[in-house]
Order: C-alpha cells, then structure tokens, then sequence
C-alpha cells in the first residue's frame, strides 16, 4: 500500500507492520495462526490488562516508535496517565483539532487516511479491492437502497492516530445499531484478502445533517481493539453538531466509514485521484475533506 499527503506528496509504501501483515494473511499458516486472535474475547482480555495500571510503563516506549506527542492535549488527571489505554484514548484540547464551520464544508471526522469509493446501483461497493453489497454491511436491505448510487468515505486509523471521532455536521442523530462480529485487522494487507468490514464487529448511526442528507456513520472495530465506545446509546434520537465528540475506540487499528446518499457530496479531488491510484491519504479530524454537491 501506498501513502500520499492531500499534495499527492508520497509518505512513502508499505511498512515493517504491513509486509508482515501481508505475509501472514498470504499463508495458510499464517491464516491458522491469526485465526485465534481475531476473536472477540481475545481482545477483551488484552483490553483489560491495558486498562489496568500494570499496562502503564508501555507508554513510553511505545510514544516513541509510533512518534506521538501530547502536545495538544488535555493533561491528566494528577499528571499521568493511569493505564495505557487511558493515554490511547485521551482527548485533545478543541483548538488542537478544529472543525470548519462553512456548512457546505464537509469536515474529516478523525485523523487517519482516507480513500474514497463509488456505491454502485447494484448497491455493490469495492473496499480494498474486496467487493461487498451494502446489505452485508449494514444487514439492512431497505436501508441499503438508500443508498444506492451515493459514496463511501473510509477513514482507516492507525496505532498513531487519534482515536477519538466526531459528527461531520449539525442535526438528528438516530439510534445505534450494533453488529457483532469478529476483530481482523483492517491493515490493507488483510482487507484486500478478506472481507473485513462485513466480518468485523461495528456500529452504525442515522445522521439527518443541515447540509448533507442522512448520513451513515459506521465504526468498525479491528484487531486488539477491546471497545468501541459511542457516547449517548441510551437515546433513541439525538440534537448534535458539527465537530461534538461521538467517542472513541480503545487500543488498536481501527476503521470509520461515512456512507452518503446520491448528489449530497463531493469528496475532494486529491484525495479521489489518490484512491483511484490505490494510494490512501492521509487527513486530520476537522479537515476540509469536500463539500455539498452543486446543483446543475
């Protein structure tokens, strides 16, 4: 896989972590081996001991292979991160991340890299060269047609990324829907090769935005990913706006994907011409990502 800034600037190809991803999901063997490690309860446990204080001394070692800083955000409480995850999932200070407030902006809504995919009329979408139907998606065939001919955004977070994620736009939030599942990584190197996102445990809302139609908002878990943690699952619908926190994943790669219905939006240029050049690329929560479709 390869990776490229909003410039078209390359970040450069596939990592030490990627090829030995590659390697594994290409093997029989390596297929038996992660076939364990997937399951849920898996990443329950070592979500656990990362919530526990004994998980704690890994956190500087592990901010300086994966170049974190925590400049930016909020200090803790007494000054320290308690566990590991509570330094993974911690949360920015609101000017270190800011939304654009234009309501024909569409805002990036976490870090990650992004790429971009057309959802045919057959409601068919290919994913990382994986091609799935939005009924096993969402298993939801009258939403599904909703959707029919709009766009999917995918945003794949990396160990480095900020893990917390918020709404692209002011409006009506709907109930979650949840959909158990297993815990593959979502690293390309397994996506091209299994149907991850209609395999994995995710989530998924109803957004009736000011600028963008109903939009689909769907976090998707991954491996080592313990919990997907969405604020607010006791409503049935919800008043939110653009930029409000929506939650967070725990520990691990993890993935967001924004389904929009036909003629609601136009994803940028860079980053369509990267997708179609299989280049993911790279954006920040509250980026300009694209905007409301124009009426001819």
């Amino acid at each position: 896989m390869q990776y490229a800034d909003r410039t078209g600037r390359s970040l450069g190809g596939s990592t030490l972590q990627d090829r030995f991803l590659e390697d594994l999901y290409a093997s029989f063997l390596g297929r038996m081996l992660i076939k364990p490690l997937v399951h849920p309860a898996v990443s329950k446990i070592c979500g656990a001991f990362l919530d526990s204080p004994l998980s704690a001394p890994f956190i500087p070692g592990f901010m300086k292979s994966a170049g974190i800083s925590t400049e930016g955000c909020e200090t803790p409480a007494g000054g320290r991160y308690r566990s590991f995850n509570a330094f993974f999932t911690r949360r920015m200070l609101p000017q270190a991340r800011p939304f654009d407030a234009r309501d024909h902006i569409l805002c990036s809504p976490c870090d990650g890299f992004a790429s971009v995919y057309p959802i045919h009329k057959n409601m068919r979408i290919t994913i990382k060269h994986t091609e799935y139907t939005l009924d096993q998606l969402l298993r939801d065939s009258g939403l599904a047609v909703r959707y029919t001919g709009g766009t999917a955004l995918l945003l794949r977070l990396t160990v480095s990324d900020y893990h917390r994620y918020a709404y692209v736009d002011r409006g009506r939030r709907s109930s979650y829907r949840r959909i158990p599942g297993v815990l593959h990584t979502v690293n390309p190197a397994a996506a091209c090769r299994r149907p991850v996102y209609k395999e994995n445990s995710r989530e998924y809302s109803l957004l009736r935005s000011g600028s963008f139609g109903t939009v689909l908002m769907m976090e998707i878990g991954a491996l080592m990913v313990g919990k997907i943690v969405n604020h607010h699952k006791a409503y049935t619908s919800i008043d939110v706006f653009r930029g409000q926190e929506k939650g967070y994943f725990a520990f691990g790669g993890s993935s967001i994907l924004l389904l929009f219905q036909p003629h609601t939006v136009t994803i940028d240029r860079n980053i369509m011409r990267n997708t179609a050049l299989d280049v993911e690329t790279r954006v920040r929560m509250g980026e300009a990502i694209g905007q409301v479709m124009k009426s001819n």
